[in-house]
């Protein structure tokens, strides 16, 4: 029998650290042999250990989008379609409607099955593939009208691997519809390695203390993480409180865009932070619509970054959140035949911005402003014949920003979206003109773009590529341009993205926000990112920042006077 009585605090910080390093060594089998630069350079993958029972244990630095909420759901489907797991087993699921956040990100679930044939844990590998079989050349179908225009195979918790065997019925399955195969079964064989790594090392850990104090540490763990959710809940001022994001529109969405509204309640007594997305429209004939998995996690992003950073981030903590969701509602559980393409960003990052915003205007000193919009076409899904090798096909993380100002702190400039939490990286220049066909002309910060606070949003980011030797096609959904960022407590927007075609002469054309844009060769695209949201009274801030802003080319001296009440006296510059 398991003992009842709780380990001491050493012991418990010592586990979790053997955990968290095995979660790392997963991590960084996939960056080290993932195939695509959607993993090997941007680091778009998530790796986690659940319990048996299907409980988020540890997770590795990932984005939060990726592991909050769908991992739970993912693991009881994998139990429930096949009840008699055995060790060496691995299964693929990137079915929105059994877990998975959308369908570009491929999971691999495998469990830990010990000696006597009991499932003990699961170790879990998500990553972003750059194709997906789809029915254009990108994982984002924006304006696909369901998940039959959409495309994607769609796996719901496939078996894949017997005794360590894999199947080759599914590698010839995915061979014949996904565009770019071998880097594909690269990075298929790339998450298979690590969760095979993550079971491995389960395994010998179980070896070295045994099951029975891995279960009591589970137990243990969560407990503990929940009273630090307590601890951090009762800090909060109480109340109810709402916030409405809108998402610029889209083909297939109404003509002002779409409102996401959340409602936020606080009780600090019972410790308990609940929110509602119930109060919003029915899903709708496009690839913005939320998969069950991102409704959920997108509401908790916004509740922990108003929230002691400090508190862990799994089933534990979570046990003191509600957050009430609804069927055939654009951000809450859809239903088949619904499209989720772009689950993962537009919409959820509305939904944790309201959430954030919310908080901050329930008492100054918490919550944040709104993070910048994501999928500018800096993160176009490029793809085209290389003149050298044939086709390729990969997603960019050329440049954006977006980072919201806080309550303390002026805004993490790279926070990419505010469900990437800054954890994807932005590319290196010299390595995607190497792998594609294209050169990148610009990549700058602008000033006078950050959103103006007490504490300031990030600037935006302007990019400009175009291709060499051959035409491309760019497909990307920006969101922001109607509707920027938007600051609290006083805090004014980021500024608004941009998207524009420059021609052999020089010409520019505004290209819509959400595209398939064909580019040859002499045309390049500009892409300009949003800024990220401010915090508080411009006039507010130190007026020593401000001149350290000034001198550093962030903002003009015009705008240190009129937003920020600081008169700047330029010194001349040295011939």
């Amino acid at each position: 029998m398991t003992s009842t009585i709780a380990m001491d605090g050493v012991t418990l910080a010592l586990i979790n650290s053997r955990l968290e390093g095995v979660v790392r060594k997963m991590a960084n089998t996939l960056l080290r042999t993932g195939r695509s630069g959607v993993l090997n350079i941007a680091r778009d993958f998530s790796c986690c250990l659940l319990t048996a029972e299907a409980e988020l244990l540890v997770a590795n630095e990932a984005l939060p989008i990726h592991t909050l909420s769908g991992p739970d759901i993912m693991a009881r489907s994998m139990t429930a379609f096949h009840p008699d797991l055995r060790r060496g087993d691995a299964f693929l699921n990137n079915s929105p409607y059994h877990g998975c956040s959308h369908a570009a990100d491929h999971t691999i679930l495998m469990p830990v099955v010990d000696d006597e044939g009991r499932h003990r844990f699961t170790v879990l590998c998500k990553a972003h593939q750059a194709d997906i079989g789809n029915s254009l050349p990108t994982t984002y179908h924006g304006t696909a009208r369901d998940v039959y225009e959409e495309g994607a195979l769609i796996f719901p918790g496939i078996k894949v691997q017997s005794g360590y065997a894999i199947d080759p019925d599914v590698e010839r399955m995915c061979r014949l519809r996904i565009r770019v195969p071998d880097q594909w079964w690269g990075d298929f064989l790339a998450m298979n390695g690590a969760a095979q790594i993550g079971e491995q090392e389960m395994l010998r850990l179980a070896a070295e203390i045994g099951w029975d104090t891995l279960d009591r540490f589970a137990r243990d763990w969560l407990d503990y993480s929940e009273r630090r959710m307590i601890a951090a809940i009762r800090t909060l001022p109480g109340g109810e409180t709402s916030a409405v994001s809108v998402h610029d529109p889209i083909p297939g969405t109404p003509a002002e865009g779409i409102a996401v509204r959340v409602a936020v309640a606080i009780d600090p007594e019972a410790a308990r932070i609940r929110v509602d997305l119930t109060d919003n429209i029915d899903c709708l004939p496009c690839g913005l619509n939320l998969s069950e998995a991102c409704a959920r996690t997108s509401a908790m992003i916004g509740v922990f970054n108003a929230i002691d950073p400090g508190v862990p981030k799994n089933a534990g903590s979570f046990r003191r959140l509600d957050v009430s969701l609804r069927e055939n509602c654009v951000v809450g559980i859809p239903r088949h035949p619904t499209s989720t393409s772009a689950a993962t960003t537009n919409l959820a990052d509305r939904v944790a911005n309201g959430v954030q915003r919310a908080i901050a205007e329930l008492a100054d000193g918490i919550g944040l402003a709104e993070c910048g919009a994501g999928l500018p076409a800096s993160t176009s899904v490029v793809s085209g014949i290389h003149p050298e090798t044939g086709p390729f096909i990969n997603q960019l993380f050329l440049g954006l920003t977006g980072g919201a100002a806080a309550a303390r702190t002026d805004a993490w400039l790279t926070i990419c979206h505010v469900g990437n939490a800054g954890l994807c990286s932005v590319d290196s220049v010299e390595l995607d003109e190497q792998r594609q066909p294209l050169v990148v002309h610009a990549r700058r910060l602008l000033p006078d773009t950050e959103g103006a606070g007490a504490q300031v949003g990030a600037r935006s980011c302007e990019v400009e590529f175009g291709p060499v030797g051959c035409t491309i096609s760019a497909a990307y959904v920006s969101d922001g341009e109607a509707n920027p960022p938007q600051g609290v407590r006083g805090g004014l927007p980021g500024h608004a993205a941009s998207q524009s075609l420059v021609d052999a002469e020089g010409r520019v054309s505004r290209l819509p926000n959400c595209a398939q844009v064909t580019v040859r060769p002499g045309e390049r695209i500009r892409s300009v990112s949003t800024g990220g949201g401010g915090y508080g009274d411009p006039r507010r801030r130190d007026p020593d920042l401000v001149r350290r802003d000034v001198a550093a080319l962030r903002i003009s001296p015009e705008r240190a006077r009129t937003v920020y009440g600081v008169e700047v006296v330029e010194t001349p510059r040295p011939a």
